[in-house]
């Protein structure tokens, strides 16, 4: 028998257009979406990462700008903690104020949140205005503020007065002035209280259903559905007020200048004073980098313990 003779495999050419064709658009849209990042990717390089680093060598410097920089290796970290005569007046200023500050803020936007998620008529309103104070530049807020606290003529004391109250001197006295802007800073609980109302109106109206059909009242529904579906929420503005308070410094600056008797110097001013008021752009590039380490160490801490308190709807404890 004669063998046969197997027929070549013949390209098909249209299939081999197509495929050119594929290839050719998924080259462009590969560089398409670089071009499209680009400009990020160098923002970060050239303000973000290029300054990092930049501070990273200037704090193991002494460098006073008007010379170069002289090297001193750890000696501006040792001089924080040995000679820096108000140094850990700020750091106790600053964890002082994110201490009180932060549970407060996270306590108070969750409250205002629970109230504004009713349905009643004209609750948009109301949530505007409480929402409203969190778009107004922190400059503007300070000295609207500094006006209100006036101990002679602000607004507050004279209401203080009209309901026959005792008044306060505010930030004119050492033990009222940091209690004072930690009242300030509540006035800006509208921006967690938006994101603790989009998580409420995330629950599912289901699990509240269900359980009422299993006889649960108010308090039950809040305790084991509001709370732990909440806990997701209150993790994200935990880490994100802990991290803004640990960087206070716009109000100190505008409304007492770390006074009266460094009361509020917060741990901000210092590093600001330091770098442009006395022109230790080492000493204070070595205190950046120690808030920075800070404040990773503390958001590594919060991250690490919310497998013990956060639940996600996704995952079974």
């Amino acid at each position: 028998m004669t063998p046969s003779v197997g027929t070549p495999n013949r390209v098909n050419p249209v299939q081999k257009f197509y495929e050119n064709l594929t290839r050719t658009k998924k080259r462009r849209d590969l560089v398409e979406g670089y071009i499209f990042i680009l400009p990020v990717v160098l923002g970060l390089i050239f303000f973000t990462f290029g300054p990092m680093l930049a501070s990273l060598f200037f704090s193991l410097t002494d460098y006073p700008i008007l010379r170069a920089p002289k090297w001193v290796g750890l000696g501006n970290f040792i001089n924080l903690f040995t000679r820096e005569r108000w140094f850990w007046q700020a750091v106790k200023v600053t964890v002082v104020y994110a201490v009180v500050q932060v549970p407060l803020g996270i306590l108070g936007a969750f409250i205002l949140a629970l109230f504004l998620n009713q349905r009643v008529k004209g609750i948009a309103f109301f949530r505007t205005c409480f929402y409203m104070p969190t778009v107004v530049p922190v400059v503007a807020s300070s000295v609207l503020w500094l006006w209100l606290l006036n101990p002679d003529y602000g607004l507050v004391n004279a209401i203080l007065k009209f309901l026959n109250l005792p008044t306060s001197r505010f930030l004119a006295e050492p033990e009222s002035a940091l209690p004072s802007m930690i009242l300030m800073s509540l006035w800006g609980v509208g921006g967690g209280m938006v994101i603790y109302l989009a998580g409420l109106q995330g629950i599912p109206e289901s699990l509240y259903e269900a359980a009422k059909i299993d006889g649960a009242n108010e308090i039950q529904l809040f305790g084991f559905i509001t709370i732990p579906m909440m806990t997701p929420t209150i993790f994200f503005n935990l880490v994100m007020g802990l991290i803004g308070a640990l960087q206070v410094f716009t109000q100190a600056f505008v409304m007492t200048a770390g006074g009266p008797l460094h009361s509020t110097y917060f741990y901000g001013l210092m590093v600001y004073e330091r770098a442009f008021k006395f022109f230790q752009m080492g000493m204070a590039s070595a205190m950046s980098w120690l808030l920075g380490i800070a404040i990773m160490v503390l958001t590594l801490v919060v991250f690490r313990s919310s497998a013990l308190w956060v639940f996600y709807e996704s995952e079974v404890k």
